[in-house]
């Protein structure tokens, strides 16, 4: 250690590695969640669909979205939304019409085929679910994991919207 080196260096190394951890478990977590529905679509022999686009799916659900709602509701690792609304509509799992407000939208819906995938997923989840509960991750746990994972989000948007926080900034959102 130089003499110009801060004291509180092995802390911020410290914070510098669990953020590089988190960063990097969100983004395995995301893509090992994918390949849950995809091993879940194939055990049922679904082919004409991918795992993307059955999450794509289920945030649409019963409702009308814009593609652009659409994109807001998920996180779509890789992949292009309108492509996969594309191939969805070809293989009958969506309907799609333009907006009659403005012709430039286009709203798409499950069709029957599709809400049967919608069906699937939250199938999937409640098993999941119920599997939780015999688990070891108690819901206190991952209700504490959301909120950590919320105040992330809420940081990176700062970020991306002001800048960096100051010093001042960092303490008064950390209480």
């Amino acid at each position: 250690m130089t003499s110009r080196e801060p004291i509180h260096l092995p802390r911020v190394r410290a914070v510098k590695q669990l953020y590089l951890e988190t960063t990097l478990l969100i983004e395995r977590l995301h893509r090992q969640f994918l390949e849950v529905v995809k091993a879940e679509l194939d055990r049922l022999g679904i082919e004409d669909i991918n795992n993307v686009q059955s999450l794509i799916l289920s945030h649409i659900g019963e409702e009308e979205l814009t593609v652009g709602e659409l994109t807001y509701r998920g996180y779509y690792q890789g992949s292009n939304v309108s492509y996969n609304v594309k191939k969805m509509v070809e293989n009958g799992y969506l309907s799609q019409e333009r907006s009659s407000h403005d012709r430039r939208t286009v709203r798409v819906k499950a069709s029957e085929k599709g809400l049967k995938i919608c069906a699937l997923i939250s199938q999937l989840y409640d098993r999941h679910v119920e599997q939780l509960g015999e688990s070891s991750i108690s819901s206190d746990s991952m209700e504490a994991v959301n909120d950590a994972l919320r105040r992330l989000e809420r940081f990176w948007a700062h970020d991306l919207a002001y800048g960096p926080k100051s010093p001042s900034e960092l303490a008064s959102s950390a209480a």
